[in-house]
């Protein structure tokens, strides 16, 4: 039972990162702005995010459990900040260059946790490549985004 409750912590986690990103919301502002050829419909980012938070849910909760509070722990958690605040600032704010300041340090942060976790457990840093993977589209279209404007 432990395990289960933990785990719904961990998911509770996330989706408070999550939905306080998901507060800032595009609008009119970044529809209006030129984008790369390469950009995905609208409707693959909220796909693509509910995959990744169940994998950073649990590649999270797999560290915790395996190590208790560690290094990459707090790496883990940085990176939930630094997640939630790129949306805030590209579309709260709409400062393009400094959300991609942000999403240099998210992706700094996701190779960290990988590095950090591969010793504790496997599974968990294998959960974060696709969301290297995912970042690291989403640092080119940021930059492409912030070179088209």
């Amino acid at each position: 039972m432990r395990d289960i409750g933990s785990l719904v912590i961990f998911a509770l986690i996330v989706m408070v990162a999550a939905s306080s990103g998901a507060s800032f919301m595009p609008g009119e502002w970044y529809a209006a702005l030129a984008k790369p050829a390469l950009t995905p419909p609208n409707w693959a980012f909220p796909v693509a995010w509910t995959i990744l938070y169940i994998a950073i849910a649990l590649a999270g909760w797999l560290t915790w459990r395996a190590a208790g509070i560690t290094p990459a722990l707090v790496v883990w958690g940085s990176g939930l900040i630094l997640n939630a605040l790129w949306s805030y600032v590209m579309f709260g704010r709409h400062d393009i260059l400094l959300a991609l300041v942000d999403i240099a340090a998210l992706w700094l942060a996701i190779a960290a946790f990988i590095a950090l976790a591969w010793p504790i457990d496997r599974r968990a840093s294998y959960l974060f490549l696709p969301y290297l993977a995912w970042v690291s589209f989403a640092a080119y279209l940021n930059f492409a985004v912030w070179q088209l404007n």
